[in-house]
């Protein structure tokens, strides 16, 4: 049974590196240290709500074999077509924002002090990485670097709550004001990837699909399960601990997050520093940039073998498809284009046009995006795992289904809450 598992786990795992990026390390920092403990609770519903949608995508994968972007080819040529859409249209911004904040945390571990080229390097060292170990490179690495933020960030946690809040508020519960412009739109973004975004669920189900081919073996649904579930649990419970972190220490204190990525790549460091000790800056800072390059590996990942996937379904014949897969064609060009996508909007919102602001615009209107594309996904995932072409014996139960309505209502109601203030 141990054997067993240990075969199973991966998947779960690179979903949690995944999603402890910039929702946790930024957007769950900010949370905390714009609005105390304001915005806990509803961080902590977007993540029991959005919880059935990517579960369900291991419980597709492991039941058919299959991920859920051949699902969404079965439902129809269209919603493939609507899904694949929707990645080329987000997928830049996603890239540029998780690939600004990890470059970020790396110009500060070495104070390099050059953000453009540290960038590239960056983009052209994950490629190769990529490019040359794939899968097996990615699950290695994610395993490695994960546990040392998970310690650093419960060890900065524990000082956290014994030192008590830093600022001059004593109320960490602010009234919300929920028809500012401003909160609406952090609301939403900070929801966009909380733990991350929806439409990113397909890749879990990819590296199932991936990992059953890597081990040979073929895990129950009980054992796929506990591997997505325990990392789905760590991104809640971490994302408790960076609001509570920004709450204690940087709430009421007057120190704003900066603009610049670098300049808040050290404001984290230093927030840890802080209540762990100066000895443990080396630690942190290393930390805190490898678990952000392990998000950076894992969204170049994801991507390029869901723009593989689509294009081999939409494009390609059986016998093509097989020979693509084999020479990894599509893969290797489709990390290329999503990186020198990611790049020029990069390029053009920090660089070209010198915005100190750029680097809060840029996270927040990639996670607005993905927030806004969430309820298509979200009921897509919902039908395929309850249409009855899927096995019956797999299909979720009654409470996980109402939990599915629940969070769908939630997802379609912010959404057009957004809409309604922002653009009517």
């Amino acid at each position: 049974m141990k054997s067993n598992l240990l075969k199973t786990i991966g998947p779960g795992v690179i979903f949690a590196s995944m999603a402890i990026g910039v929702s946790h390390l930024v957007q769950s920092t900010r949370a905390g240290a714009i609005y105390g403990f304001g915005l806990l609770l509803l961080i902590l519903v977007t993540n029991v709500l959005k919880y059935p949608f990517f579960e369900y995508a291991t419980r597709y994968a492991n039941a058919t074999g299959e991920s859920l972007i051949d699902g969404y080819h079965k439902m129809g040529r269209w919603i493939l077509w609507v899904y694949f859409i929707l990645t080329i249209a987000s997928m830049f911004f996603v890239m540029a924002a998780v690939g600004i904040v990890t470059a970020g945390f790396l110009d500060n571990l070495f104070g390099i002090n050059n953000l453009f080229w540290v960038t590239i390097g960056l983009f052209v060292f994950g490629f190769i990485i990529l490019v040359v170990g794939q899968y097996k490179t990615l699950d290695s690495l994610i395993k490695a670097i994960g546990g040392i933020l998970l310690i650093s960030t419960l060890l900065a946690f524990i000082f956290a709550l014994n030192h008590g809040p830093q600022g001059s508020q004593t109320n960490l519960l602010p009234t919300i004001n929920w028809s500012d412009d401003g909160t609406i739109l952090f609301l939403i973004a900070l929801m966009g990837w909380m733990p991350t975004a929806v439409d990113m669920s397909a890749w879990t189900s990819l590296w199932t699909v991936e990992r059953i081919k890597q081990t040979g073996y073929h895990p129950t649904l009980k054992e796929s399960l506990f591997d997505f579930n325990f990392g789905y649990i760590v991104t809640a419970l971490l994302a408790i601990c960076f609001v509570t972190l920004g709450a204690f220490l940087l709430y009421g204190t007057g120190i704003k997050l900066a603009g610049s990525s670098a300049v808040f790549a050290n404001q984290v460091v230093q927030m840890y520093t802080k209540t762990i000790g100066g000895w443990s800056y080396w630690i942190v800072a290393t930390s805190a940039f490898s678990i952000m390059f392990g998000t950076s590996i894992s969204v170049m990942d994801g991507y390029a073998r869901t723009l593989e996937r689509t294009s081999e379904l939409l494009f390609l014949n059986k016998e093509k498809a097989q020979e693509a897969l084999q020479n990894k064609r599509f893969y290797n060009g489709s990390i290329l284009i999503l990186l020198l996508g990611a790049f020029v909007i990069i390029y053009y919102m920090l660089f070209w046009k010198n915005n100190p602001k750029g680097f809060k615009s840029l996270i927040d209107l990639a996670t607005t995006i993905s927030f806004l594309i969430a309820p298509f996904i979200a009921i897509v995932n919902f039908k395929l795992v309850t249409s009855k072409d899927f096995p019956i014996e797999a299909q979720p139960k009654p409470w996980l289904k109402i939990l599915s309505w629940l969070g769908i209502l939630f997802l379609v109601g912010f959404s057009f809450y957004f809409i309604w203030v922002k653009v009517l």
